[in-house]
């Protein structure tokens, strides 16, 4: 099973939206999805401060940033 990194901050709606679309896609590929909130670590808040919400594979490389990149995403799980 792929394992996705998902990082978020609360109250961001373009967060929320990925995440809706990702726990959507989650049903039906088969993916970990471990959810981030970048305010509650300092050294990740600075990193992606304003890159949010964003999405990285295991390795951490960027599959999506602020929206989701859906074919990316499905090329990434069919290779993984």
């Amino acid at each position: 099973m792929s394992s996705l990194r998902f990082y978020y901050r609360e109250g961001c709606h373009l967060c929320d939206d990925m995440l809706q679309e990702l726990e959507r896609l989650q049903t039906e590929w088969r993916f970990e999805l471990i959810e981030v909130d970048i305010d509650r670590y300092p050294a990740i808040r600075e990193k992606y401060h304003t890159r949010i919400p964003l999405l990285e594979d295991h390795q951490g490389r960027c599959l999506s940033e602020y929206f989701l990149d859906q074919a990316t995403l499905l090329s990434y799980l069919q290779g993984a």
